[in-house]
């Protein structure tokens, strides 16, 4: 399932490490992406 949903967040949502978004300014919906797609990640990868 974390499978999926990986693909789907590579697809869908932005990647801000392409972008070079600083973590210190990130604005609180952008710090929600990155949360959940580490979550993701790191579920998928078990």
């Amino acid at each position: 399932m974390y499978k999926i949903l990986a693909q789907i967040n590579k697809v869908i949502l932005p990647s801000f490490t392409k972008q070079r978004l600083d973590l210190a300014k990130a604005k609180k919906w952008q710090m929600a992406i990155i949360g959940f797609r580490y979550y993701v990640t790191t579920r998928a990868l078990d």
